[in-house]
């Protein structure tokens, strides 16, 4: 990676990829699209029964191309601007420049909007006019749209997806209001600029459609409408900022990765709007036959999850509101493969029942109810916020997670341990085996996290599941000392993805640097080269851990041959195949600075740290680290750690914290007091004062 100069957050180029699944994604919590493309997607909004359930596709009234007509060959540029949330595309002609800019606004999740300026650049006074080619149709293959009034000068259609996701089950209904799109626009020979502005409102009910656009338009007239997204946006990357001193080319990473996975997010003081999960796709793509049809997987909960616990809680929350209103389908779930409690489906739309179009993975990859729990006891254990638990359905889930895993387990008499039979491990290409390390090791975190939560809230816990935790069976070989992928595992198989070294990080599998090194050594040099993105990452998570930075480097490099250029969008795999847009890797990623780099893991007792960077890393920033219910600005270099409280909550009120070094020094942390100390491991935790 070269060393550079220039802004790591703006990605400007002349020409567009010849792949148009490589186009930049706008998107908000609510809405979504790739710029240029004649389809949108609303946040929940799937078509098609079980297996077949994919996004909506929605006419988007933003699928357009600026031209200029007469102009011979005329300079072009694009821009994705990761500060302001918006891109844009400029032709630049003798006299003139005009330039078309789109965005999702943040805050108001039912709007999209897009703008053309034309702007004079000599003295001439004869009329510029620029073309728009639409590619917009108002019909969908996937609803039934029927015109209505036009509205405050917006066109109007509305209509209901065509197949339920479950028999008898809701058809989501779609408003869309537009501003009509003229075929060109003129700027007058006695006009210097002029900007169009032009909105589009999508929502499930036609009263927040009008509403939204409604808003939308009095902002506009008020000149304001794209100054209030950057207001919400530029607040939210403030929030969530991260940076480091080290090669353009990981800077550049770092903003496209904050980029895509911060637009996926709900906005702050959103109550009102559901959040319906995050794809690996994201909400611009899943259309049918594309990114897993906009389904929802582990790479949600354990990818994604933890880097928007440690910067957005509240986001965070709201990602755990998607599992606990889906709960009632993961019950069924369990119910039709014989089990109790509740099992979370290996791919998830709007109800939580199997919507995967292949019944290996549903009924095998149960390691995914794992995770999601594992999910809710990081933020458990980041916020202590019981409310969750005690009033908005928590609870409910832990006890079921737990339940479905007693009754998943089998007693071998032989070996004296609880198995877990016949399952497919993260490493998908072994099926129906027993004792998957990972799936067994998720499945005890889980009963220990259930145990621990029940006694919090004052709830009796039942025998059974601390016993299960206890003589669960994780495979580990005695001799060679590294855990097996699963029983019968022969050292040297290939492996898909990161698997058994998950137990290290996220799982923090109780195990010695000397089997942590084992594992990575086992396999590392098997695990498939060609195998999902998110993969180097926890590799070089686990070098960091151990202190080979040079390893962990090479590791990281794999990640990039997975971002494509001009506009940093993730591809699955390295040869372009899988899903596009590609959340779960961008996670994998963020995961190796906020974790790796920083050393960050989150327990019961505390957030440990413990430092390691690559010797092109100098210096890394977090400018809001949320820890029990305080911001902490965290900045660390090879020779000190700097941290300062920079906020804390008032309601409820945020608990005092401490520094603890491992050599004993502590350091009290107070709001607006910035304390330094050498960089060394330790640990943040509530002060006992």
């Amino acid at each position: 990676m070269a060393d550079g100069d220039g802004d790591p957050g703006v990605f400007t180029a002349t020409a567009l990829p010849g792949d148009p699944r490589l186009l930049p994604t706008v998107t908000s919590a609510f809405l979504g699209t790739r710029v240029f493309r004649a389809i949108l997607h609303a946040a929940g909004v799937y078509s098609g029964a079980a297996g077949d359930t994919h996004r909506a596709d929605v006419p988007s009234p933003l699928g357009l191309r600026m031209a200029a007509p007469g102009a011979r060959s005329p300079a072009e540029s694009f821009t994705l601007d990761t500060w302001t949330g918006t891109f844009s595309h400029t032709i630049q002609s003798p006299g003139y420049t005009a330039t078309h800019q789109i965005y999702a606004h943040h805050s108001l999740v039912h709007l999209m909007a897009f703008s053309i300026t034309i702007r004079r650049l000599d003295g001439s006074t004869h009329p510029v006019t620029v073309q728009l080619q639409s590619l917009f149709v108002p019909q969908s293959q996937d609803l039934d749209l029927t015109p209505g009034p036009d509205f405050q000068g917006a066109h109007y259609i509305y209509g209901q997806t065509l197949v339920p996701e479950v028999e008898g089950g809701p058809r989501p209904t779609v408003h869309m209001l537009w501003t009509p799109i003229p075929q060109s626009l003129t700027l007058g020979g006695e006009e210097r600029e002029r900007c169009w502005e032009f909105l589009t409102a999508v929502a499930e009910s036609e009263e927040e459609a009008k509403r939204s656009y409604s808003v939308g338009l009095s902002l506009l007239a008020a000149g304001s409408l794209l100054r209030s997204h950057l207001r919400a946006w530029t607040a939210l990357r403030r929030g969530c900022s991260v940076e480091l001193d080290g090669p353009l080319a990981l800077r550049q990473a770092l903003h496209g990765c904050l980029y895509y996975l911060l637009s996926a997010i709900p906005p702050r003081d959103s109550p009102g709007v559901l959040f319906h999960g995050i794809s690996p796709g994201g909400l611009s793509n899943g259309t049918r036959g594309e990114d897993y049809w906009g389904h929802v997987f582990w790479d949600q909960d354990t990818w994604m999850f933890p880097n928007i616990l440690l910067l957005y809680p509240e986001a965070a929350r709201a990602i755990l509101q998607y599992r606990i209103r889906t709960l009632e389908g993961a019950r069924r779930n369990a119910q039709e493969q014989g089990y109790e409690g509740a099992k979370f489906p290996w791919e998830s739309a709007a109800t939580g029942r199997e919507v995967c179009p292949e019944e290996i993975y549903g009924a095998q990859e149960i390691h995914v109810t794992g995770d999601v729990l594992m999910a809710f006891e990081q933020y458990y254990c980041t916020t202590q916020d019981q409310k969750l638990f005690r009033e908005d359905g928590g609870w409910e889930l832990v006890e079921a997670v737990a339940q479905y895993w007693c009754s998943r387990m089998v007693w071998s008499e032989e070996e004296q341990l609880y198995h877990i039979r016949g399952v497919m491990p993260p490493d998908e290409y072994h099926s129906q085996v027993d004792n998957s390390a990972y799936t067994n090791a998720v499945a005890r975190r889980s009963l220990n996290f259930a145990a621990d939560m029940a006694r919090d809230l004052l709830l009796p816990v039942p025998e059974e599941w601390e016993d299960r935790a206890r003589k669960i069976k994780v495979p580990f070989d005695e001799e060679r000392k590294y855990h097996p992928e699963y029983d019968g595992y022969s050292p040297g198989e290939p492996v898909k993805q990161a698997d058994v070294v998950l137990l290290g990080f996220p799982l923090m599998h109780p195990m010695s640097a000397e089997v942590r090194r084992n594992d990575l050594e086992m396999y590392e040099p098997v695990t498939d080269p060609a195998g999902p993105a998110m993969t180097w990452s926890m590799f070089a998570v686990g070098w960091l851990e151990l202190k080979e930075l040079q390893r962990a480097r090479s590791q990281l490099e794999k990640c990039f041959s997975n971002i494509t250029e001009p506009f940093k969008v993730w591809v699955e795999n390295s040869d372009g195949s899988g899903a596009v847009n590609f959340l779960t890797g961008m996670g994998g990623f963020l995961q190796v600075v906020l974790f790796g780099f920083t050393g960050f893991r989150i327990t019961r007792s505390g957030l440990l740290f413990d430092p390691a960077f690559p010797d092109d890393i100098t210096k890394l920033k977090v400018s809001s680290i949320s820890y029990l219910g305080n911001k902490l600005e965290v900045t660390i270099s090879r020779e000190e750690i700097r941290m300062e409280v920079t906020e804390t909550s008032r309601d409820p009120p945020a608990s005092p914290l401490e520094a603890v070094l491992e050599s004993g020094q502590r350091f009290p942390l107070w709001e607006g007091e910035s304390v330094s100390f050498p960089t060394e491991p330790g640990w943040i935790q509530r002060s006992p004062s």
